[in-house]
């Protein structure tokens, strides 16, 4: 273990984390040789994201990762053994690759995750209910890819955890896609769930057009019993949905640089203002019994200020942009980058 302190209200298990590596590069010359104006390397993924986030705003969040023993210095060498509890378990890290161009576009190229064990699963779902135990949690984030296991090739089993969770009266908030974001989302374990706008109409199998498409396929999350659905849509913002209530949050425009990691700034906004502002007794608890319009404006707060930002994991959140909050989304509104099934 690391020099966590205990008491967060949150935690974060990211089950397949990644050594990102940035190059920043001036004049991309596809298929040619570039050099790079900088290089940045940091170990990242989501839940990570998530935990460095949080960290920045005094709440400790410590993060679970199952971590290659290949290479034992990169908690110390990235800056993250403040924040991180590494499962060692044999093997190497795998590494992301970002390509960011001055003024141009954002490339970025993932190594699938390394499978897992059955065993090394069950510890990491073992240290993950410890390290809640500990800290007294009332939130526990799962988030980024899953692993395969190593003898059969089918995803890690989130249900264990799950089980675990709902027995000590802990909040899950999934963050994942592809397969088992549409699995995941049909079991109604979550109480939150963060799709993007591609994410959500992948869920749902069709073609999102309007905000009202958007809510639509949100509440049909909530059916399966998921509590909260962040729709997360890029230039549209947010839009928080629950089986009762739903909320549109942006802020105005900033200079985009990266928008690798953003959307794990969003969540960790979220949650920082959850976590912080808890229904008062007797106050609208929006049927889910956390304040959903006061995180989603942070949530699209984080998220601006990730983008202006080099990497993928925030390094402050200072000069927050104003964000605007509609609780009553106009339905017909056509959304500016409409999302394919």
């Amino acid at each position: 273990m690391t020099g966590n302190k205990p008491g967060s209200p949150i935690v974060t298990l990211t089950p397949a984390p990644t050594l990102d590596r940035t190059y920043f590069v001036s004049n991309l010359v596809e298929g040619g040789v570039n050099r790079a104006d900088g290089v940045g390397e940091e170990l990242a993924g989501k839940g990570i994201n998530v935990s460095r986030g949080l960290h920045l705003v005094g709440i400790e969040a410590p993060g679970v990762v199952p971590i290659g023993n290949a290479d034992q210095n990169v908690l110390e060498r990235t800056g993250s053994a403040e924040i991180l509890l590494p499962l060692w378990i044999d093997g190497t890290l795998r590494v992301s690759t970002t390509i960011v161009e001055h003024n141009g576009p954002t490339t970025k190229i993932n190594e699938s995750p390394r499978p897992l064990s059955e065993e090394d699963w069950a510890a990491v779902i073992d240290l993950t209910e410890a390290t809640v135990r500990e800290n007294g949690a009332s939130w526990l984030v799962v988030a980024g890819a899953l692993p395969v296991y190593k003898g059969s090739g089918n995803y890690v089993d989130l249900q264990p955890l799950f089980d675990r969770m709902k027995a000590l009266n802990v909040r899950v908030a999934l963050d994942t896609s592809g397969e088992p974001l549409q699995y995941w989302a049909r079991q109604g374990a979550a109480a939150v769930m963060k799709p993007n706008a591609e994410e959500l109409a992948s869920a749902v199998g069709r073609t999102l057009n309007t905000t009202g498409d958007v809510i639509d396929a949100a509440r049909e999350l909530c059916a399966h019993g998921v509590q909260c659905v962040l729709a997360s849509l890029g230039a549209d913002g947010m839009i928080a949905v629950t089986k009762t209530h739903a909320w549109a949050a942006r802020t105005a425009p900033v200079k985009v640089i990266n928008t690798v990691g953003a959307g794990d700034a969003t969540l960790a906004g979220f949650l920082s203002a959850v976590a912080r502002n808890p229904i008062a007794p007797g106050d609208e608890d929006f049927g889910v019994g956390f304040n959903v319009p006061v995180g989603v404006r942070t949530a699209v707060q984080w998220g601006a200020v990730a983008v202006t930002q080099p990497t993928s994991g925030l390094t402050d959140v200072d000069h927050l942009p104003e964000s605007f909050l509609n609780e009553n989304p106009d339905r017909t509104v056509a959304l500016e980058e409409p999302a394919k099934a």
